[in-house]
């Protein structure tokens, strides 16, 4: 089973599985898929139109860590 984060030397990158427009805004805990690779699967309210579930992905995951909003970024996502 992996780990569903990658260290890097300025940070980290976490893989989720965000499931917008869901009932409310949480965080579901670690799944692992088919493959052996782990996400962190999460929801959000917001629609899934111009960045807003990502907006919101990152507002929730900030308020998780303890860190200001601006150090937290998606920077890849994949509709499936």
């Amino acid at each position: 089973m992996s780990t569903p984060f990658r260290l890097r030397d300025n940070g980290i990158d976490l893989f989720v599985r965000l499931t917008p427009k869901a009932a409310l805004d949480r965080i579901d805990g670690i799944e692992t898929a088919a493959d052996g690779r782990s996400h962190l699967k999460a929801r959000v309210r917001a629609v899934p139109e111009n960045g807003a579930a990502n907006q919101a992905l990152e507002r929730m995951m900030a308020k998780a860590l303890g860190v200001r909003v601006s150090a937290v970024s998606v920077v890849a996502s994949v509709i499936c």
